[in-house]
Parts: structure tokens; C-alpha cells; sequence
């Protein structure tokens, strides 16, 4: 599990797909970084449009949720042909339906300069391998696109108290499967969020987060042997 960051002009407690944009180098789809340096800088230039100084959300991103249900992820190392290929592919579209299938989307981030050059790549004014070598003295940067309502079960606000207590128990029960059940991380971690308590869980209202995580794995232990 890592901590993510979102720059926008104001905070983000509920994350709604429908205000994400075309045109984007992942497509539509909610944007972080793992840099805070970059969240902060983009927080400060689209505050300025806002008239405010802009705001800086964070999130866990859970990547156990994505290896368990086996969302569609795309990684791209560094600005390689298929990267530029891709953000092309996405920045011409302007269309509401997306080029792509993918639920997740992590790679480098086409900034303005970048976009200036990729305009001058699509116009024959750079050739693509020169384009790429440019690239390679670029500051580093980062972007993960969450492109899809599924991909967001595995981003969780870091203010949200109760669903980091969750995700704390989950951690928890997982390594007393690997270790009572012998079975490795991912199997482990597919016997419980398949399982029904966990879904008790991750409902707040049925309160069974309140119970000490060890109580909960006596009650998943009991399912899991039933079964």
C-alpha cells in the first residue's frame, strides 16, 4: 500500500469520473502521483485559475485490491515508443469513450514542454527517435490514471479513519492466512475478499471493523473451515 497525491484547486473527499476530462495522456480518469512535489505544484497552478492556493489530497493506493480482482493494469518505464504512441493515441481523442480497456495506468506525465514537442513530433517537425532522446533529461515525474468505478475500490482517502482501520485488518487476516492455511500472498488474499466477512467488513454500517482484528479472523476462520 502506498500514499498518492492529488493536486486540484479544491479538496477531494468523494471521487466522481464524470468531471474527468478528454484529451488526457491515460485518457478520462482521476489522476495521482506518488511525488508530493508534483501534486503540490499542479495544487498551485490550477488553484491560480480558482483564485485560491489550491489543495493537495491524499489517498492509499492498495494494489493487493488490483492483483485480487485482476483489474486490466497498464505500467509504462519511462518515455519509451509505446508510451508516446499511447498518449498520443489519447490526447487526439476527443471523444467520451475511452481508446482503451485498461482499469489502471501508471507511467510518465507529458507536461506542457512535453505536449509542445509531441504537437512538433505529429507534424513531422522531430523525428520520434530524437523526440525520445530529448525525453531522457526530463525531471522525473509520475501519474497513475484510475480509468475505471472498479479501479477505485483500491484508492482510499487518508482522512477516512474507518476504511484505513479496515485496510489495517485486512493486512492483518492475510498474514494469519499465509501463515495458519500456508498458502501464499495472492491465494491468501483471494480466500478473504471473497469471503463473507469480509464483505461484513468492508460494510461500516454492520460496525464489525470496531471488533480487534483478531476476533474477525476467528469469525473468517470459522467460515473458511465450514467451507
Amino acid at each position: 500500500m502506498i500514499k498518492v497525491y492529488h493536486g486540484s484547486y479544491t479538496p477531494i473527499e468523494e471521487i466522481d469520473l464524470s468531471f474527468s476530462k478528454v484529451g488526457k495522456d491515460f485518457g478520462k480518469g482521476f489522476y495521482v502521483t506518488n511525488l508530493l512535489s508534483q501534486a503540490q505544484y499542479w495544487a498551485t497552478r490550477i488553484g491560480k485559475k480558482k483564485q485560491n492556493n489550491g489543495f493537495v489530497s491524499e489517498f492509499y493506493f492498495d494494489e493487493d485490491i488490483v492483483r485480487v480482482i485482476k483489474m486490466n493494469v497498464l505500467h509504462f518505464d519511462g518515455y519509451t515508443e509505446d508510451w508516446l504512441d499511447f498518449v498520443i493515441q489519447n490526447r487526439t481523442n476527443l471523444a467520451e469513450q475511452q481508446v482503451h480497456n485498461f482499469d489502471i495506468i501508471e507511467g510518465n506525465v507529458a507536461d506542457d514542454e512535453v505536449a509542445a514537442r509531441v504537437f512538433d513530433y505529429q507534424n513531422g517537425l522531430v523525428s520520434k527517435s530524437d523526440f525520445l532522446k530529448e525525453l531522457e533529461y526530463k525531471v522525473p515525474n509520475h501519474q497513475i490514471c484510475f480509468c475505471t468505478v472498479q479501479s477505485l475500490q483500491a484508492l482510499v482517502p487518508t482522512k477516512n479513519d474507518v476504511q484505513i482501520k479496515i485496510i489495517h485488518i485486512d493486512n492483518e487476516i492475510i498474514k494469519a492466512l499465509i501463515s495458519d492455511f500456508d498458502k501464499n500472498e495472492m491465494e491468501a488474499a483471494a480466500m478473504y475478499y471473497k469471503s463473507q466477512i469480509y464483505t461484513q467488513l468492508s460494510n461500516e454500517n454492520t460496525k464489525l471493523y470496531k471488533q480487534d482484528w483478531t476476533e474477525i479472523y476467528k469469525l473468517l476462520a470459522e467460515e473458511l473451515n465450514q467451507t
